[in-house]
């Protein structure tokens, strides 16, 4: 007797997985609190922080490895949260993507970025390509940055971009470091990272 046998494919959906690369010079709730809308608001699966090892107009910043360990200690509470670390001096597109892409066979590819990226987006080398290939998730600061990015986001040859608000508009790395540097209580560090940067006294002779 002849059994056929009858296999059903199961078309899989891709996984949509994003990137958000930067100094995190510390990484705060600034950071934390975009990653963890955008994966709401943008359906993600995984979040991958990227951070540069030599990131462009920074002269001064702690050891890679330090930013790297401040990392996971702010993502341990987020599983969908990860680390990825490239060999890549920064975020390059030409360099960068294809190593995501090679890495990340099938998914879908979404990076994040901060508002204060905006303006240059459209001058990086190669950007043609990221815009072609990936989504883009843009983090304002407050409403007057929201229109801004608005009608920038406008002369894209993109449509896939979603911009989310912050809620943490205040705070930023540097005047954390300078609140650091004078011994005050910086505003929007989370604790766990405030104890690594205390166990391995950090930003003490950093400006």
């Amino acid at each position: 007797m002849n059994i056929t046998t009858k296999f059903i494919k199961i078309n899989k959906k891709p996984k949509r997985i994003a990137f958000y690369s930067g100094t995190f010079d510390p990484v705060h709730i600034g950071h934390m609190t975009f990653a963890l809308t955008a994966i709401k608001k943008a359906k993600l699966d995984e979040l991958y922080f990227l951070p540069e090892r030599f990131p462009r107009n920074k002269v001064a910043m702690e050891h890679f490895g330090h930013r790297v360990a401040m990392l996971k200690e702010a993502i341990k509470p987020y599983p969908k949260m990860k680390i990825l670390e490239l060999d890549d001096k920064r975020f390059e597109v030409k360099k960068t993507l294809p190593k995501i892409e090679k890495k990340f066979i099938n998914s879908k590819i979404i990076f994040l970025f901060g508002s204060d990226k905006v303006e240059s987006i459209p001058s990086w080398a190669d950007i043609e390509l990221m815009f072609k290939k990936s989504e883009l998730v843009i983090g304002a600061r407050n409403d007057i940055d929201l229109m801004t990015i608005r009608t920038l986001v406008k002369e894209w040859p993109t449509k896939r971009v979603k911009i989310l608000k912050s809620y943490a508009p205040e705070v930023n790395s540097s005047n954390i470091r300078d609140a650091l540097l004078n011994n005050d209580m910086p505003e929007g560090l989370l604790q766990s990272v405030s104890r690594y940067i205390r166990q391995n006294w950090l930003y003490i002779s950093l400006k």
